[in-house]
């Protein structure tokens, strides 16, 4: 799971305004997209780059919203630049980049074809379905750079039919599997240069889906919006791979069953603030919510899923409909299972927690986590020597090794946009 700012009071950022064009002799469509959204051929737009990017015989054209458009182009061994920023010293927040990706959909289910625009504000009613009953959900992966200059990203496919699944939970049309990859990649591909350099971090990809058409009554909204933005980051806790702290919740909860846990609603993180927030000013990592009805039961950290080792078995919260189906907890349970440890998805309770060897953290904007400590009850346990407990370190290097490509994806997990 996942945090990131709203895209209110972000504005465009003036520094992109020179132009520097690729040769007209680029071939278009690297993708070899099947949709005929992105094969038009347009003029490039003005783009800012610190140095002279040695363009080879590849493009990929998008439109652009504002009546012109830009292309794309580069090879595996073309020298691309990169934005002017300090890639050492990278958070986990927004910035500004170059484009983000819109696309409509009215009352007959169908989505528009998309394009790229400027990245800014957007305009909504102040009547829309988001606004007034919070009808939207929110996707995150990551896109990296490898050395030779290859863009991977991780399982998008995932991601697009996890938005499909929360979208009919709160009766909102979708799209296809193929529009949502095929978005993710161009927006992508159009902000390039913002993606850290191997080994600085990732480019965050955020994909939204709201109800952005007028409704005053408690019903669906007319019209959706499927939008994509994009910012550089680093680590999502400012402790890095260093072990986090965390606070057993016992009053508030952050799902009840039926309800939307399940799904990557909006309204999923706004519960957690407070809670969060009181343990952030205690100075805890963050909070470990338990289930609502027993509370006795580990259900999810405000932003990631939790796991706890004892000996050669992983346990993990089982998924049912409070939990959210992390991609990037999914794919930890393949991975432990392929090196031999024993996984289970269950009921996990608050007494398994306090007693195992280690505990650690999944999610798309934290990958693997370590846990250093639990307080429960005001109560402290902590975990090893250092908190980075040695299943934590397996895990997270095996991951990110076949996210950032400096290892054989034998999974099939990782797509190539270069």
């Amino acid at each position: 799971m996942e945090s990131g700012g709203a895209l209110a009071g972000l504005h465009r950022n003036p520094t992109f305004h020179h132009l520097l064009r690729p040769p007209r002799t680029a071939v278009n469509n690297l993708l070899s997209c099947s949709s005929s959204t992105y094969k038009r051929h347009f003029s490039p737009l003005p783009l800012k780059f610190q140095k002279q990017s040695h363009f080879a015989s590849y493009s990929y054209n998008c439109s652009i919203n504002d009546g012109s458009a830009f292309q794309v182009a580069y090879s595996a061994s073309a020298t691309h630049s990169f934005a002017n920023i300090d890639w050492d010293n990278l958070g986990f927040g927004v910035m500004p980049t170059d484009y983000m990706y819109s696309m409509k959909c009215s009352q007959d289910g169908n989505f528009s074809k998309g394009e790229l625009q400027r990245f800014g504000n957007i305009e909504l009613s102040p009547a829309s379905g988001i606004l007034n009953y919070g009808q939207g959900l929110f996707e995150g992966l990551k896109a990296y750079k490898r050395h030779d200059g290859n863009i991977l990203l991780f399982r998008p496919e995932e991601n697009a039919l996890r938005m499909k699944m929360g979208a009919e939970r709160i009766c909102m049309p979708s799209p296809s599997v193929e529009q949502f990859v095929e978005a993710v990649k161009a927006t992508v591909l159009a902000n390039e240069r913002w993606i850290p350099p191997p080994g600085k971090g990732s480019l965050y990809i955020r994909p939204l889906l709201m109800g952005s058409g007028a409704i005053v009554g408690v019903a669906p909204a007319p019209e959706y919006t499927f939008l994509i933005y994009v910012s550089p980051v680093g680590n999502y806790f400012k402790e890095g791979m260093a072990p986090i702290n965390l606070v057993i919740e016992t009053e508030m909860h952050r799902a009840t069953p039926g309800g939307t846990g399940g799904v990557k609603t909006i309204g999923n993180y706004a519960a957690v603030l407070k809670a969060q927030s009181a343990a952030k000013a205690k100075a805890y990592s963050d909070v470990l919510y338990l289930d609502s009805v027993n509370k006795r039961y580990l259900e999810e950290v405000s932003s990631c899923n939790v796991f706890i080792v004892k000996g050669n078995l992983i346990a993990t919260p089982a998924i049912k409909g409070t939990i959210l189906p992390g991609i990037t907890r999914k794919s930890i349970i393949d991975v432990a299972l392929s090196q031999g440890f024993q996984v289970e998805e269950r009921q996990v309770s608050v007494d398994e927690l306090l007693d195992a060897d280690e505990v650690f953290c999944t999610g798309t904007a934290v990958v693997v986590s370590p846990v250093g400590s639990i307080t429960h009850l005001g109560e402290r346990v902590s975990y090893g020597s250092d908190g980075v407990g040695r299943v934590s370190k397996q895990l997270y290097s095996t991951l990110t090794s076949l996210q950032m490509g400096l290892a054989t994806d034998n999974m099939n997990w990782t797509v190539a946009l270069k």
